[in-house]
């Protein structure tokens, strides 16, 4: 079949628009591309992506970020330097980052007391930090550094066989107390029996389930403080009764004994004393929380006396839970007609009421807060590790200095580097790469080998 000229003319003039409708596309896509912009990250660990904890820290920071890497030119490890801050500048655009070499500038590395290796200055409202290793794991903590302008007191109460905040012993809170110091929450000790006062710099009072009475006058001093306005952490144990006293200031009962779960075992836990927490109810300490919480040994709580406080159960046992007055070993069952108390029960409560005046050197803010939890061992170190006590742990303390905007900052910065792998497992690779990859690599060249002989 012979083809006109006119319809060689109609098939160039179609190619050609369909060359240019391709190429308008590409255009098109090209500008897209630069203004928008689709990343997936397929690392198992997502090692590419700035963390959860990161960008919510990044989200707090209104201002500029401005960070300066007196590094040398050395254009492979600029370029890592690079790469980790553009994870940071695609969730912070006023974010930026200039390299200095410092030989070109001496004065300047005297002045910032720099070494040969060089270091990174993180600057944030007029407040510097300096880094000798960066990563995301030590930037973040910078950043969070700089974003707490002012450093807060936690003041833990001792003398009287209390969880200590710098103990190494399973039961003490020395773990917790470096988490709080990494985000400029100092932890300082007193013993009410050779002080005067609290002291005045305090954002809170923490008292750790004492194992001994605590003397009367040092009872009247923490009352002042509570009736001033003072903020509280109390954690008590079940059949701890130490404070009592405390407890029926604020309006709160501590039921007898101690509370068990019978659920515990769908999460490969034998002991029942250990009561678990996965639903949490709408308050600003577990917004947007839903990691599963471990308490050891727990008291149940309640409502007890007339109290101007606003209480919120703040976490509470399973359905399956009750108060186990007896000893808690063999097979234990829920007695109905005695004092035992079917679940589900609160074991922790919030209160809060309009601040009277301070009484303090600093002004109070216009609410006060307390938090009581019946379980001192939550946040030892033996426990502190465990899926998210040390996340709601800090929650709790943000929330009771006010510090509010770092309430659902998860504790966890960078992700996890490390491949567990079980015994099982290890053997499989091994059996796999030593003995089956090399037979299945000498068969099948016998298989080949075969085949070309036999032509």
């Amino acid at each position: 079949m012979k083809i006109s000229p006119h319809k060689h003319q109609q098939i160039r003039l179609k190619n050609g628009l369909i060359i240019l409708a391709l190429l308008c596309l590409l255009g098109t896509l090209a500008w897209i591309s630069t203004r928008y912009s689709i990343e997936t990250d397929i690392t198992g660990n997502a090692d590419n992506t700035l963390s959860l904890a990161s960008q919510k820290l990044l989200e707090s920071m209104p201002d500029k970020i401005a960070i300066t890497a007196f590094i040398k030119k050395d254009p492979a490890l600029r370029s890592q330097i690079a790469q980790l801050i553009n994870r940071y500048k695609r969730h912070k655009a006023e974010l930026t980052l200039t390299f200095i070499d410092p030989g070109a500038q001496p004065e300047k590395i005297r002045e910032l007391n720099i070494g040969a290796t060089g270091a990174i200055i993180v600057d944030y409202q007029g407040r510097t930090e300096k880094l000798n290793f960066i990563d995301e794991s030590s930037l973040t903590n910078a950043l969070l550094q700089l974003a707490n302008a002012d450093e807060r007191w936690v003041t833990f109460l001792t003398g009287h066989g209390e969880r200590a905040a710098d103990g190494i012993a399973n039961f003490d809170l020395g773990q917790f107390g470096k988490e709080l110091n990494r985000r400029k929450i100092k932890a300082q000790s007193i013993n009410l029996a050779t002080m005067p006062d609290i002291p005045g710099n305090s954002a809170l009072l923490a008292i750790t389930a004492p194992v001994v009475p605590l003397l009367a006058g040092e009872l009247e001093l923490i009352k002042r403080y509570v009736q001033q306005g003072g903020n509280l952490l109390l954690l008590t144990d079940p059949g701890n009764h130490h404070l009592d006293a405390l407890q029926q200031l604020l309006g709160l009962r501590q039921l007898p004994g101690t509370l068990v779960d019978s659920s515990s075992k769908l999460y490969g836990i034998n002991d029942p004393s250990f009561v678990l927490a996965s639903d949490y109810i709408a308050h600003p300490i577990t917004q947007g929380f839903q990691t599963i919480t471990v308490y050891p040994v727990t008291a149940a709580l309640e409502i007890g006396e007339e109290t101007d406080f606003q209480p919120v159960e703040l976490l509470k046992s399973a359905l399956q839970s009750w108060t186990e007055t007896g000893p808690i070993a063999g097979k234990i069952v829920f007695d109905a007609d005695g004092d035992e108390k079917q679940g589900p029960l609160a074991f922790a409560y919030a209160l809060t009421r309009p601040s009277t005046s301070s009484g303090q050197a600093q002004d109070k803010p216009f609410e006060q807060r307390i938090v009581v939890v019946g379980d001192g061992d939550f946040l030892s170190n033996a426990y502190i590790g465990d899926v998210g006590n040390l996340d709601i742990g800090l929650r709790m303390i943000n929330w009771l200095i006010h510090d509010d905007r770092f309430i659902d900052i998860p504790a966890k910065i960078a992700s996890d580097k490390s491949l567990q792998l079980s015994q099982i497992s290890v053997g499989i690779i091994g059996f796999g790469f030593l003995i089956v990859i090399p037979l299945l690599l000498m068969g099948t060249g016998f298989y080949i080998w075969r085949k070309r002989k036999q032509r």
